[in-house]
């Protein structure tokens, strides 16, 4: 399987989300789209076209990324789980999925989408 381009940003500080951006930019990456909540990342993942997702576990409002984790995994969609945390937030049924922890460079962005 050859690595995945399409790559959905979920992550709710718009500086570190345009970090990300840049980064898949640089990357070779194309972008699918940003979202800063559950509700819009559900728009981009309904509407397909998502070859794998870069999420922040803690939104604002509280929110948390699981349905959108839920989502892509039902679709078979890889993801990588981002966290300024330890591993111990990881829900169960995504314990399997890459971290990557908070702060991040390029080089680790690149490492856990290539681990996809």
């Amino acid at each position: 399987m050859s690595a995945p381009q399409r790559i959905l940003v979920v992550e709710d500080e718009p500086l570190i989300a345009m970090m990300i951006e840049d980064f898949l930019d640089m990357l070779g990456k194309d972008h699918a789209g940003t979202a800063d909540s559950v509700a819009s990342a559900m728009e981009i993942v309904d509407a397909g076209g998502v070859d794998a997702a870069i999420l922040d576990v803690n939104l604002s409002g509280g929110e948390q990324s699981w349905p959108i984790a839920d989502a892509l995994a039902a679709q078979g969609v890889p993801f990588v789980l981002a966290t300024g945390g330890s591993g111990d937030m990881v829900v169960d049924a995504h314990r399997d999925r890459p971290v990557l922890a908070k702060p991040f460079t390029m080089d680790a962005v690149e490492q856990a989408l290539a681990a996809l």
